[in-house]
C-alpha cells in the first residue's frame, strides 16, 4: 500500500513541478490599445515566452515593461503610469544592440548619423505609428525590461 501512496506523491510532485516550470517560462498577456494594429488589436490575447535579451531578434513582437517617470535610461512622454504599478507594452523589435539606429528613430533621438544601438538596449516600434509610444518617444529600451517574445495569438475568453 505504501508503494501506491509513494507513486501518487511522486506523480503529484512532478505535475506541480511541471506546472510551476511552465508558468515561469510562459505568460498570457491581454492586448490593450491599438499601437500594434493590424498585427494585434485591443482585446487580443497572446502567449509570451520569457527570454533572455540575447535571444531577441529583429522583427519579433516583444512585451516590455512600461517605463515610470523616474526610471533611468528612458525619456518620458507626457502622461504616464502611476509609480509602483507594473504595466507592459507590446512592440516590434526594430534594431538590436550594435545595429544601426533606424532612420525613423534617429530623427527623434539625439543620435549622430551612423550611430548604433548601445549595448544592452533595443529599438522597438509599434506597427500603428500614429498612436504608438515606442522608441521614437522613449528612446532605447533597456534589455532587462524585456519580459518575453510573443509566441502566438490565443482565442479570446468567452464571456
Amino acid at each position: 500500500m505504501w508503494i501506491a501512496g509513494t507513486a501518487v506523491f511522486v506523480l503529484v510532485t512532478l505535475v506541480v513541478g511541471g506546472l510551476v516550470r511552465i508558468r515561469r517560462r510562459l505568460v498570457v498577456v491581454d492586448v490593450k490599445g491599438d499601437s500594434m494594429r493590424p498585427a494585434l488589436a485591443a482585446g487580443n490575447r497572446v502567449l509570451v515566452g520569457r527570454v533572455r535579451p540575447a535571444e531577441v531578434r529583429v522583427g519579433q513582437i516583444v512585451v516590455i515593461e512600461h517605463p515610470h517617470r523616474d526610471q533611468r535610461g528612458w525619456t518620458w512622454p507626457s502622461g504616464g503610469v502611476a509609480r509602483g504599478r507594473k504595466e507592459w507594452m507590446i512592440k516590434r523589435v526594430a534594431a538590436l544592440p550594435g545595429d544601426p539606429v533606424p532612420r525613423v528613430v534617429a530623427e527623434c533621438l539625439p543620435a549622430d548619423p551612423g550611430s548604433v544601438v548601445p549595448p544592452g538596449h533595443f529599438v522597438v516600434l509599434g506597427d500603428n505609428k500614429a498612436v504608438s509610444i515606442d522608441s521614437r518617444t522613449l528612446g532605447y529600451v533597456p534589455g532587462e525590461r524585456v519580459l518575453g517574445v510573443v509566441l502566438r495569438g490565443l482565442r479570446p475568453v468567452s464571456r
